[in-house]
């Protein structure tokens, strides 16, 4: 389930939302809840990514922009 994570990060990283979204809902990890979160925010849809990031242990003010944040999800799923 890491590997297609690290994909759907690789998708949002390269533009492709619908594609990181639809492998972020299709899982119940913390770790696609929190990609959930961050594609939402990409969207603009402040309500939905808050209710995602609820479901992690992480803030939506925590990273500065949806960029750095993918890449810090990047290097915890890497580890």
């Amino acid at each position: 389930m890491e590997k297609s994570l690290l994909h759907a990060v690789e998708l949002a990283l390269g533009g492709d939302w619908n594609g990181a979204h639809e492998i972020a809902q299709d899982s119940d990890m913390a770790m696609a809840h929190w990609i959930h979160a961050v594609l939402h925010k990409i969207e603009g849809d402040e309500w939905n990514s808050r209710y995602w990031y609820r479901r992690t242990s992480h803030e939506y003010e925590e990273y500065p922009d949806p960029e750095t944040e993918l890449r810090a999800i990047a290097a915890v799923l890497n580890s």
